[in-house]
């Protein structure tokens, strides 16, 4: 494949917030010198992407969650859940793979939803990614809260929240380029934890600590499954919000120095990280606690019980809990950072096509969306709604919402990829001029559409189980309502219609010009195995 040429393209340095391009062509430079593209500061290499997601995916909950899941479904109906959404998300990163590698633009899927389907598609699938991610914020400071519960009680929960909150108000607006670095020594770090931890639960369950072996004797008594059909409509909405993050990798393509040749690496090794680290701790988490402990995390909890915790305790480490909670409270950082970089980008995406407030759109002289940002961590503050219930109600409420947002966001992927091929084989083009083809396409992507569609429906079985509970009802379908709403309100106001394949635009946002001759060269050079493992394991 050529070179795409870019001769005739004006560089200017941004020196304002308004120095962006306005011409077509026109590319404006930050004061370190990178692209300022849309506003947004192209400053993000490839060890950044696959980092990012990482950090932003396996957070300080997904320790104490695992027991959860176990306590749910029993240890191999997790493994079973954990495994289904994998697959799930696997056929999801193919999909945007293939779009985002090709358009690499602001608001990536979302975008590409009003482009190649209906623009009023795009409004109601970028609100429920945009507040998906803010339920997520709180989610996560809903997390420190707890993690902190098990040092001390004499701070309230309140309180932790909004210590975190300032900090890291502060940290989301120091740019993209520090914010890259951050994500990626600190996902390094959890990486370090991840392999610590599955080297712990080897030595607890062979009994070098704790002097018992254990074996698979959890797996006998109480057993492998448990709570039937109810347990894995919780454990599957669990493992969807546990994933969910994955897919940012397509929004950092608009922040990316060479999304064409970095972004399907990015892809290709993030997810089977984070599928190895999920099934891996899941499968961990099984085998040193029984899933019938009263002490792992229910809508009860006051306080995070992680199954690393507890198994070090009934191994008689009692400082164990400690070490764990040093874990839990570091990672933490990276996935905060990460929910409030997404749910920002997604806010910007909106605003920059008229279909949030403008104010949202501006950003600083080097690309830094103050406005979208403040505002989303703001949000984040729901997570107060602990000050009335009990943080592990907190945690199923916002993990329910977030869960069915997640698999309407994933659903949607799948019907948007599917209509920009159609677009793309009736304007005359051949699948061989895509820079990156998904795995099984078509199947693949009808696979995502099906499969998190029904997935949105039996996530709130468990509400018609045991007695109907109307507020329960309301957190595991209102994000349904809510979708549904915006697509028909937008549509009836806007009158849009939706897009004829044969209009469907092929063209702007390609970005052929971030692609450079030394890129196409350094693709080609060999690269020595000890050089390939290191960046398998740190990008």
């Amino acid at each position: 494949m050529g070179v795409p040429s870019t001769e005739g393209i004006v560089e200017k340095v941004a020196t304002s917030p308004d120095d962006t391009p306005s011409e077509p062509g026109e590319i404006a430079l930050a004061s370190n010198g990178n692209v300022i593209d849309d506003g947004l500061q192209r400053g993000l290499k490839n060890r950044h992407l696959q980092m990012i997601a990482f950090g932003g995916v396996v957070g300080a909950s997904i320790w104490y969650g695992t027991g959860s899941a176990i306590s749910y479904s029993g240890p191999v109906g997790a493994l079973i859940c954990f495994l289904i959404i994998g697959i799930d998300v696997f056929f999801v990163m193919q999909s945007l793979g293939e779009m985002s590698t090709l358009f690499p633009v602001q608001g990536a899927f979302i975008e590409l939803a009003g482009r190649f389907v209906d623009p009023a598609l795009s409004f109601s699938l970028g609100v429920n990614y945009w507040y998906l991610w803010c339920t997520n914020i709180a989610s996560d400071y809903n997390n420190i809260s707890l993690i902190m519960g098990l040092w001390t009680d004499a701070v309230p929960a309140w309180a932790w929240i909004l210590i975190f909150w300032a900090g890291f108000q502060c940290t989301s607006l120091l740019g993209i380029v520090v914010y890259g670095e951050m994500e990626f020594w600190l996902a390094c770090w959890k990486l370090v934890c991840v392999v610590g931890g599955f080297l712990v639960a080897i030595l607890v369950n062979t009994g070098a600590i704790g002097g018992e072996y254990i074996g698979f004797r959890y797996w006998r008594d109480p057993g492998v499954i448990a709570n039937g059909i109810n347990g894995f409509g919780k454990t599957f909405i669990l493992a969807a919000v546990y994933y969910s993050g994955t897919e940012m990798l397509a929004l950092t393509a608009a922040e990316s120095r060479n999304p064409r040749r970095d972004l399907p690496r990015a892809i290709r090794q993030t997810f089977w990280r984070i599928l190895v680290i999920f099934i891996g701790l899941v499968f961990f988490a099984g085998i040193i606690v029984p899933s019938n402990d009263n002490r792992l995390l229910t809508a009860t909890s006051k306080s995070a019980q992680s199954p690393w915790t507890l198994a070090l305790a009934n191994a008689g480490w009692e400082g164990g809990a400690h070490l764990v909670n040093v874990v839990m409270i570091t990672a933490q950082l990276s996935s905060v950072n990460s929910a409030i970089y997404v749910a920002s980008r997604s806010l910007v995406a909106l605003a920059t096509k008229g279909r949030a407030p403008a104010l949202f759109a501006k950003t600083t002289a080097n690309g830094v969306p103050v406005n979208a940002i403040v505002f989303s961590n703001f949000l984040g503050l729901i997570s107060l709604l602990n000050i009335a219930a009990t943080p592990g109600r907190v945690f199923t409420y916002l993990i329910n919402i977030s869960g069915s947002a997640t698999f309407i966001a994933w659903a949607f992927v799948g019907v948007t990829h599917i209509r920009l091929r159609r677009a793309w084989d009736t304007q005359g083009r051949s699948p061989t001029e895509l820079p990156y083809r998904a795995f099984l396409f078509p199947y693949g992507a009808w696979f995502v559409v099906l499969l998190n569609l029904f997935l949105v429906f039996i996530s709130g079985y468990e509400v018609f189980v045991g007695g109907f509970a109307a507020v329960d009802f309301v957190f595991a379908y209102v994000v349904v309502a809510i979708f549904a709403v915006l697509y028909v309100g937008w549509k009836v106001v806007k009158r849009t219609k939706v897009v004829p394949l044969a209009e469907a635009d092929l063209v702007t946002g390609r970005r052929d010009y971030l692609v450079t001759s030394e890129d196409s060269a350094s693709e080609k050079e060999e690269t020595p195995w000890y050089v390939a493992v290191k960046r398998f394991i740190f990008s």
